[in-house]
Protein backbone atom coordinates (compact mmCIF):
# COMPACT_ATOMS: atom_id res chain seq x y z
CA UNK A 1 0.00 0.00 0.00
CA UNK A 2 1.36 3.66 -1.14
CA UNK A 3 0.50 7.13 0.85
CA UNK A 4 -0.75 9.29 -0.85
CA UNK A 5 0.48 11.95 0.62
CA UNK A 6 3.35 13.91 -1.14
CA UNK A 7 6.68 13.96 0.72
CA UNK A 8 7.24 16.93 2.55
CA UNK A 9 9.97 19.89 1.61
CA UNK A 10 10.57 22.94 0.38
CA UNK A 11 9.51 22.25 -3.08
CA UNK A 12 6.25 23.17 -3.60
CA UNK A 13 4.12 20.23 -3.90
CA UNK A 14 0.78 20.03 -2.83
CA UNK A 15 -1.62 17.23 -2.53
CA UNK A 16 -4.03 16.84 -5.81
CA UNK A 17 -7.35 18.81 -5.50
CA UNK A 18 -5.55 21.27 -3.16
CA UNK A 19 -5.87 24.87 -3.01
CA UNK A 20 -2.54 26.80 -3.05
CA UNK A 21 -2.40 29.97 -0.63
CA UNK A 22 -3.33 33.50 -1.17
CA UNK A 23 -6.06 31.91 -3.93
CA UNK A 24 -9.01 32.08 -1.80
CA UNK A 25 -10.43 35.28 -3.45
CA UNK A 26 -10.74 32.77 -7.14
CA UNK A 27 -13.01 30.56 -5.19
CA UNK A 28 -14.94 33.47 -3.26
CA UNK A 29 -18.73 32.50 -3.34
CA UNK A 30 -20.43 36.24 -3.93
CA UNK A 31 -23.71 37.12 -1.64
CA UNK A 32 -24.60 35.69 1.16
CA UNK A 33 -27.48 34.50 2.85
CA UNK A 34 -29.26 36.26 6.10
CA UNK A 35 -28.76 35.00 9.67
CA UNK A 36 -32.07 32.95 9.26
CA UNK A 37 -33.28 31.88 5.74
CA UNK A 38 -37.12 31.36 5.75
CA UNK A 39 -39.06 30.55 3.07
CA UNK A 40 -39.76 34.19 2.44
CA UNK A 41 -36.11 34.83 1.46
CA UNK A 42 -35.76 31.24 -0.44
CA UNK A 43 -38.76 31.44 -2.97
CA UNK A 44 -40.77 34.10 -2.03
CA UNK A 45 -42.40 36.14 -5.31
CA UNK A 46 -41.07 33.19 -7.27
CA UNK A 47 -42.88 31.48 -10.32
CA UNK A 48 -39.90 29.16 -11.83
CA UNK A 49 -39.14 31.45 -14.12
CA UNK A 50 -35.88 30.87 -15.82
CA UNK A 51 -35.24 27.18 -13.72
CA UNK A 52 -35.32 24.34 -16.26
CA UNK A 53 -36.93 21.22 -15.33
CA UNK A 54 -36.13 17.78 -17.05
CA UNK A 55 -38.98 15.21 -16.34
CA UNK A 56 -37.60 11.34 -17.45
CA UNK A 57 -40.51 9.19 -16.99
CA UNK A 58 -43.71 7.68 -19.43
CA UNK A 59 -43.73 11.34 -21.76
CA UNK A 60 -45.34 14.37 -21.09
CA UNK A 61 -48.44 15.31 -22.65
CA UNK A 62 -48.58 19.38 -23.04
CA UNK A 63 -52.12 19.33 -24.22
CA UNK A 64 -53.64 18.87 -20.98
CA UNK A 65 -54.64 22.17 -19.22
CA UNK A 66 -53.08 21.30 -16.01
CA UNK A 67 -49.65 20.88 -17.92
CA UNK A 68 -49.60 23.52 -20.57
CA UNK A 69 -46.10 24.18 -23.04
CA UNK A 70 -43.64 21.59 -23.05
CA UNK A 71 -40.20 23.68 -23.81
CA UNK A 72 -38.51 20.56 -25.57
CA UNK A 73 -39.19 16.30 -25.29
CA UNK A 74 -37.32 13.37 -26.59
CA UNK A 75 -37.33 9.80 -26.23
CA UNK A 76 -35.06 6.73 -25.44
CA UNK A 77 -35.45 4.46 -28.55
CA UNK A 78 -33.20 1.29 -29.43
CA UNK A 79 -30.75 1.87 -31.70
CA UNK A 80 -29.05 -1.32 -32.94
CA UNK A 81 -27.22 -2.52 -30.20
CA UNK A 82 -27.46 0.63 -28.04
CA UNK A 83 -29.90 3.52 -27.13
CA UNK A 84 -30.46 6.96 -29.12
CA UNK A 85 -32.04 9.73 -27.44
CA UNK A 86 -34.12 11.03 -30.02
CA UNK A 87 -36.17 14.27 -30.53
CA UNK A 88 -40.29 13.87 -31.04
CA UNK A 89 -43.52 15.69 -30.72
CA UNK A 90 -44.24 15.35 -26.68
CA UNK A 91 -46.98 12.78 -25.94
CA UNK A 92 -47.59 10.16 -22.71
CA UNK A 93 -49.27 6.89 -23.21
CA UNK A 94 -49.70 6.30 -19.90
CA UNK A 95 -50.13 9.74 -18.31
CA UNK A 96 -47.25 9.08 -15.28
CA UNK A 97 -45.36 11.55 -16.78
CA UNK A 98 -48.01 13.94 -16.95
CA UNK A 99 -49.12 13.67 -13.64
CA UNK A 100 -45.45 14.33 -12.30
CA UNK A 101 -45.38 17.58 -14.84
CA UNK A 102 -48.63 18.80 -13.69
CA UNK A 103 -47.27 18.84 -10.39
CA UNK A 104 -44.13 20.34 -10.41
CA UNK A 105 -46.58 23.00 -13.29
CA UNK A 106 -48.93 23.69 -10.47
CA UNK A 107 -46.06 24.95 -7.93
CA UNK A 108 -43.81 26.62 -10.47
CA UNK A 109 -45.87 27.98 -12.99
CA UNK A 110 -42.98 29.76 -15.02
CA UNK A 111 -40.62 27.00 -15.12
CA UNK A 112 -39.16 25.32 -18.46
CA UNK A 113 -40.72 22.12 -18.31
CA UNK A 114 -38.93 19.43 -21.09
CA UNK A 115 -39.73 15.53 -21.12
CA UNK A 116 -37.34 12.75 -21.98
CA UNK A 117 -39.80 9.08 -22.27
CA UNK A 118 -38.01 6.16 -21.09
CA UNK A 119 -41.32 4.57 -20.05
CA UNK A 120 -43.85 3.18 -22.64
CA UNK A 121 -46.90 0.89 -22.11
CA UNK A 122 -47.50 -0.19 -18.76
CA UNK A 123 -45.26 2.33 -17.65
CA UNK A 124 -42.46 0.15 -17.81
CA UNK A 125 -39.14 0.73 -19.71
CA UNK A 126 -35.46 -0.89 -19.91
CA UNK A 127 -32.42 -0.15 -17.49
CA UNK A 128 -30.59 0.92 -20.38
CA UNK A 129 -33.13 3.39 -21.66
CA UNK A 130 -32.76 4.98 -18.15
CA UNK A 131 -29.14 5.30 -18.02
CA UNK A 132 -29.19 6.96 -21.56
CA UNK A 133 -32.25 8.97 -20.84
CA UNK A 134 -30.61 10.08 -17.80
CA UNK A 135 -26.94 10.69 -19.28
CA UNK A 136 -28.34 12.39 -21.70
CA UNK A 137 -30.26 14.87 -19.50
CA UNK A 138 -26.99 15.56 -16.96
CA UNK A 139 -25.18 16.45 -20.71
CA UNK A 140 -27.95 19.27 -21.36
CA UNK A 141 -27.76 20.85 -18.01
CA UNK A 142 -31.39 21.04 -16.77
CA UNK A 143 -30.74 22.50 -13.54
CA UNK A 144 -33.47 19.89 -11.73
CA UNK A 145 -34.53 16.27 -12.96
CA UNK A 146 -37.45 14.97 -11.99
CA UNK A 147 -37.21 11.06 -11.66
CA UNK A 148 -40.50 8.97 -10.16
CA UNK A 149 -39.01 6.13 -10.67
CA UNK A 150 -36.08 3.68 -9.95
CA UNK A 151 -35.01 0.60 -11.07
CA UNK A 152 -34.13 -2.57 -8.89
CA UNK A 153 -31.52 -4.24 -11.44
CA UNK A 154 -28.57 -4.22 -9.74
CA UNK A 155 -26.41 -4.67 -12.48
CA UNK A 156 -27.01 -0.79 -13.63
CA UNK A 157 -26.51 0.60 -9.96
CA UNK A 158 -22.70 1.57 -10.54
CA UNK A 159 -23.95 3.51 -14.03
CA UNK A 160 -26.62 5.24 -12.14
CA UNK A 161 -24.12 6.10 -9.11
CA UNK A 162 -21.73 7.33 -11.22
CA UNK A 163 -24.30 9.55 -13.44
CA UNK A 164 -26.20 10.70 -9.86
CA UNK A 165 -22.20 12.42 -9.28
CA UNK A 166 -21.56 13.61 -12.51
CA UNK A 167 -25.13 15.03 -12.06
CA UNK A 168 -24.59 16.36 -8.74
CA UNK A 169 -20.68 17.83 -9.97
CA UNK A 170 -21.75 19.74 -12.82
CA UNK A 171 -24.94 20.99 -11.54
CA UNK A 172 -28.24 19.15 -11.93
CA UNK A 173 -29.87 18.34 -9.03
CA UNK A 174 -32.00 14.78 -9.35
CA UNK A 175 -34.97 14.42 -7.64
CA UNK A 176 -36.10 11.14 -7.16
CA UNK A 177 -38.71 9.17 -5.86
CA UNK A 178 -38.32 6.36 -3.00
CA UNK A 179 -39.67 3.20 -4.08
CA UNK A 180 -43.40 2.65 -2.84
CA UNK A 181 -41.81 -1.15 -0.99
CA UNK A 182 -39.53 -1.57 1.07
CA UNK A 183 -36.67 -2.86 -1.42
CA UNK A 184 -33.48 -2.23 -2.64
CA UNK A 185 -33.77 0.35 -5.86
CA UNK A 186 -31.88 3.23 -7.17
CA UNK A 187 -30.95 6.02 -7.66
CA UNK A 188 -33.07 7.45 -5.01
CA UNK A 189 -30.82 6.09 -2.60
CA UNK A 190 -27.68 7.43 -3.59
CA UNK A 191 -26.53 10.75 -1.45
CA UNK A 192 -25.93 12.88 -4.21
CA UNK A 193 -29.62 13.11 -5.20
CA UNK A 194 -32.65 14.11 -3.38
CA UNK A 195 -34.95 11.34 -2.18
CA UNK A 196 -38.39 11.59 -1.21
CA UNK A 197 -40.82 9.67 0.19
CA UNK A 198 -45.11 10.53 0.80
CA UNK A 199 -46.68 12.37 3.52
CA UNK A 200 -50.71 12.81 4.08
CA UNK A 201 -50.66 16.58 5.14
CA UNK A 202 -52.95 18.22 2.32
CA UNK A 203 -50.93 21.34 1.81
CA UNK A 204 -48.72 21.17 -1.56
CA UNK A 205 -45.94 23.19 0.27
CA UNK A 206 -45.66 21.36 3.33
CA UNK A 207 -42.53 19.21 3.18
CA UNK A 208 -40.48 17.70 5.77
CA UNK A 209 -36.82 17.21 6.24
CA UNK A 210 -36.28 13.01 7.54
CA UNK A 211 -33.67 13.09 9.75
CA UNK A 212 -33.04 9.11 9.41
CA UNK A 213 -32.35 8.57 5.76
CA UNK A 214 -31.70 6.92 2.90
CA UNK A 215 -35.37 8.81 2.15
CA UNK A 216 -34.28 12.64 2.99
CA UNK A 217 -37.68 14.43 2.61
CA UNK A 218 -41.51 13.57 2.73
CA UNK A 219 -43.90 15.64 0.72
CA UNK A 220 -47.88 15.53 -0.20
CA UNK A 221 -48.11 12.08 -2.12
CA UNK A 222 -51.41 10.79 -0.86
CA UNK A 223 -54.35 11.50 -2.22
CA UNK A 224 -52.93 13.86 -4.50
CA UNK A 225 -55.60 14.90 -7.65
CA UNK A 226 -53.22 14.80 -10.72
CA UNK A 227 -53.42 15.17 -14.74
CA UNK A 228 -53.60 12.06 -16.15
CA UNK A 229 -53.46 10.55 -19.87
CA UNK A 230 -56.64 11.36 -22.27
CA UNK A 231 -56.90 14.84 -20.66
CA UNK A 232 -58.11 13.16 -17.59
CA UNK A 233 -57.79 14.10 -13.88
CA UNK A 234 -57.04 10.92 -11.49
CA UNK A 235 -56.82 10.68 -7.41
CA UNK A 236 -53.23 9.04 -6.43
CA UNK A 237 -51.15 8.07 -3.94
CA UNK A 238 -47.72 7.37 -3.75
CA UNK A 239 -43.83 8.31 -3.83
CA UNK A 240 -43.70 9.35 -7.31
CA UNK A 241 -46.03 12.26 -6.49
CA UNK A 242 -44.41 13.02 -3.54
CA UNK A 243 -40.84 13.89 -5.63
CA UNK A 244 -42.57 16.49 -8.04
CA UNK A 245 -43.65 18.75 -5.08
CA UNK A 246 -39.85 18.64 -4.23
CA UNK A 247 -38.98 19.71 -8.00
CA UNK A 248 -41.36 22.28 -7.90
CA UNK A 249 -40.30 24.30 -4.72
CA UNK A 250 -36.92 23.46 -5.72
CA UNK A 251 -37.92 25.37 -9.45
CA UNK A 252 -39.15 28.39 -7.23
CA UNK A 253 -36.57 28.34 -5.44
CA UNK A 254 -33.91 28.79 -8.91
CA UNK A 255 -36.03 31.26 -10.09
CA UNK A 256 -35.20 33.42 -7.60
CA UNK A 257 -31.77 32.45 -6.99
CA UNK A 258 -30.21 30.51 -10.05
CA UNK A 259 -26.49 30.68 -8.78
CA UNK A 260 -27.04 27.78 -6.79
CA UNK A 261 -25.44 24.97 -7.02
CA UNK A 262 -27.13 21.33 -5.97
CA UNK A 263 -25.59 21.44 -2.58
CA UNK A 264 -26.82 24.59 -1.88
CA UNK A 265 -30.06 24.23 -3.28
CA UNK A 266 -30.12 20.94 -1.14
CA UNK A 267 -29.01 22.67 1.95
CA UNK A 268 -31.63 25.21 1.39
CA UNK A 269 -34.56 22.41 1.13
CA UNK A 270 -33.04 21.53 4.57
CA UNK A 271 -33.93 25.29 6.07
CA UNK A 272 -37.01 25.43 4.53
CA UNK A 273 -38.87 21.96 5.63
CA UNK A 274 -41.61 22.43 7.50
CA UNK A 275 -39.22 20.93 10.79
CA UNK A 276 -36.60 22.34 10.87
CA UNK A 277 -35.20 26.55 12.01
CA UNK A 278 -37.86 29.21 10.99
CA UNK A 279 -39.68 26.68 9.02
CA UNK A 280 -40.68 25.05 12.23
Amino acid sequence: MASETPPGGGGGLLPASSLRRGLAEDIAMRGGWPDTVDREWAWGGSTGRGARVCVIDSGVDPGHPAVGAVSGAWAAEPSGESIAIVEEAAQDPVGHGTAAAGIVRSLAPECDLYSVRVLGEGNIGTGRALLAGLEWAIEQGFELVNMSLATTRREFVAELHRLADAAYFNGTLLVCSAHNMIMESYPWRFAAVVSVGSHEEPDPFTFFYNPQPPVEFYARGVDVEVPWADKSVITATGNSFAAPHITGIAALILGKHPELTPFQLKSMLYMTAANVGAAA
